[in-house]
């Protein structure tokens, strides 16, 4: 898949992203990919590129931006059980100092940039998390449902919680067709059923499914947490929700 990196100007500066596509002379539908706390690396550009290869435009914006380019902070190879705490003593600033209301106004930047790429096809787009990536999908959504006809949200963080912006805040307004892939032990049967509950009052299309066998982050196989089952899985699940949302099939 044809791939490159790309500036996309906001309100704070401007953030890099990696975009993959079809090589083709065609528009394509638009996915809106945000990565997970690690950021943007080859594991999820390859995550990108695959779905590029099923005919969407993917956008991959460093949602760290203000704090450097990608990556941000400096990681092994592969993010291991011994080298996680390090990592995420470095990682745990930048997600802090990343406000919802600094999303919400990247988000705003994000999807203007990609609906406005010559390489997409005019209509909604998706957008798609992992880790943090699922919370900051799932504002997206609620905050321009007129943009975002389907969201995905793969071993996603807290949507329920007791802050005064916690996303679950956000639901009513949410028009898109939802997928939450969890983890097993991403949340307890009792906070599982507080987040179908908020989903359903607020007459949310959706699905919440706990991957067996999987932990937190069971998408990326830079990590021991890869599961190669939870992966195909997520596949599985997220192609016909972007069909069925996106192009109709």
């Amino acid at each position: 898949m044809p791939a490159k990196t790309l500036l996309i100007p906001t309100a704070d500066g401007r953030a890099d992203a990696f975009a993959a596509f079809p090589d083709s002379d065609e528009r394509h539908p638009g996915v809106l990919l945000y990565p997970d706390a690690f950021g943007v690396r080859p594991v999820v550009e390859e995550m990108a590129r695959e779905l590029a290869g099923h005919g969407y435009y993917v956008l991959v914006p460093n949602i760290f931006y203000r704090h450097g380019a990608a990556p941000v902070v400096e990681l092994p190879e592969h993010i291991s059980a011994e080298t996680r705490p390090a990592v995420f003593a470095q990682v745990m600033p930048l997600i802090k100092a990343h406000t919802s209301e600094r999303a919400l106004r990247d988000a705003e930047a994000y999807l203007g940039f990609l609906t406005g790429r010559p390489e997409v096809s005019a209509g909604p787009v998706a957008a798609v998390g992992y880790c943090m990536g699922g919370a900051l999908a799932m504002r997206t959504a609620a905050a321009y449902p007129g943009q975002v006809a389907a969201v995905a949200g793969f071993h996603p963080s807290p949507l329920v919680t007791d802050e005064p912006d916690s996303p679950h805040q956000g639901f009513p307004e949410v028009s898109a067709q939802v997928h939450l892939g969890l983890a097993e032990g991403d949340m307890t049967p009792e906070s599982l059923s507080e987040l179908n509950r908020a989903l359903d009052a607020a007459g949310v299309s959706h699905t919440c499914e706990v991957y067996p066998d999987t932990t937190h982050g069971f998408t990326m196989s830079d990590t021991d947490a890869f599961s190669p089952s939870g992966l195909r899985r997520h596949w599985d699940r997220l192609l016909p929700l972007l069909d069925r949302a996106l192009t109709g099939r």
